[in-house]
């Protein structure tokens, strides 16, 4: 396995968040501020389109120590991804009050904000936070 494409790099947040249609935008720095919240971390670029909050370590299938975001989303054009390790496990109750939604392995995909709890979704991603805290990198 070679190097990872996402890496952290030195684009400006608040650059990519200007592209985005203005819908899009207001959802992606709601999120932004939750996630800030839940983990005390700036956003920093991962990649192209994926805005990180923190880090966590992980060793891959080839034994090689990796970095991920602790939390992160990216604005796709069908859905707002956020990515919320390590997954859903024991979220159902959660996931039920949330609202419209689709999730993956660790994604969880929402057409627009509007369509969801905030509350819950706060929720969700501290889960998240506290789930990734034995393997949060402190900088």
């Amino acid at each position: 396995m070679g190097e990872l494409k996402t890496r952290p790099t030195t684009a400006s947040v608040s650059g990519f968040l200007a592209q985005q249609a203005d819908a899009r935008r207001a959802d992606c720095e709601a999120v932004l501020r939750m996630m800030e919240a839940a983990t005390g971390e700036r956003a920093e670029m991962w990649g192209a389109a994926i805005v990180g909050f923190g880090r966590f370590a992980y060793v891959d299938s080839a034994k090689k120590t990796r970095e991920w975001p602790l939390v992160g989303f990216s604005p796709r054009k069908n859905d707002l991804t956020l990515y919320l390790m390590p997954g859903f496990d024991g979220c159902a109750e959660s996931l039920a009050k949330l609202g419209r939604h689709k999730t993956g392995k660790s994604c969880l995909y929402l057409k627009r904000l509007a369509d969801v709890d905030a509350g819950v979704l706060r929720e969700l991603i501290e889960r998240s936070v506290q789930a990734m805290a034995p393997q949060r990198i402190r900088r």
